[in-house]
């Protein structure tokens, strides 16, 4: 295996919110404690302290200004789970689950999204539209993050993230195993017209610098996004949102 292809992570983390924590806790994620703020009545609140009990966790029930300082002053909702960082998945594991589900792979590289926010949402919609793993590059981009966490609502348990070294060689390996890379461009093939039925993996760009060029050397073909409006541009979960659901259409058409 390629030793580039995973990068454990070691450090504490949170899980922020209510819905995230139970996702976490119904996960087999590690969960080294659990924070509820005191005096909460909720039902939200009652079946986390309920999933925590089965799993033997230790649960300590603090103020609120003590999980604002845990949380940096997230919105937590009044819960905060300690955990240990995310792990990342290998880009075998990636293939591994489209053959566990008897798919052709689909995959998504993100070349450098800085923007939590962004990646949270991002994988939120590869859980929805049946993306099999996501590539990230180590450096000059977000990792898995507590904010990602949130923002993803539980789809950081489910879609596997690989963080390697080097994307353009990452690529060239996809390819090697049969995979067709697709980039996106202000300059390319309507992405309407874009077929994902075999095994496919989708780039989307930074937020401000797009494709690196040394990756767009790499690519199969080029997909834009046509606009009419004034605003020529996307925000990058936007963007990568219409693609994955074209790549999901293509796959699973409508049965007449």
């Amino acid at each position: 295996m390629n030793p580039e292809q995973t990068t454990p992570a070691n450090d504490t983390d949170f899980v922020i919110g209510r819905h995230p924590a139970v996702a976490a806790l119904r996960s087999q994620q590690t969960i080294n404690k659990v924070f509820l703020q005191s005096g909460l009545k909720a039902e939200a609140i009652d079946e986390i302290r309920q999933l925590a009990k089965k799993r033997h966790l230790v649960i300590s029930e603090v103020p609120k200004q003590k999980l604002d300082q845990l949380t940096d002053h997230q919105n937590h909702q009044g819960v905060a789970l300690g955990v240990a960082a995310f792990e990342y998945a290998t880009v075998d594991d990636l293939f591994a689950k489209a053959e566990a589900a008897g798919e052709a792979p689909f995959f998504l590289i993100l070349d450098g999204v800085e923007d939590p926010h962004n990646l949270g949402s991002i994988l939120r919609t590869a859980d929805a539209s049946g993306v099999h793993g996501v590539i990230i590059p180590k450096r000059r981009a977000v990792g898995l993050t507590s904010v990602v966490a949130k923002t993803s609502t539980g789809a950081i348990e489910r879609v596997p993230v690989a963080r390697v070294t080097n994307l353009v060689n990452t690529v060239r390996d996809l390819k090697d195993r049969g995979v067709w890379v697709f980039g996106t461009d202000m300059d390319g093939t309507d992405y309407r017209d874009w077929n994902a039925k075999g095994a496919s993996a989708l780039i989307i760009g930074n937020e401000g610098k797009g494709i690196s060029r040394l990756l767009k050397e790499t690519v199969d073909e080029m997909l834009t996004i046509p606009m009419v409006g004034e605003v020529q541009s996307l925000n990058a979960s936007v963007a990568a949102g219409l693609l994955m659901y074209q790549g999901f259409s293509s796959r699973h058409p409508v049965q007449h």
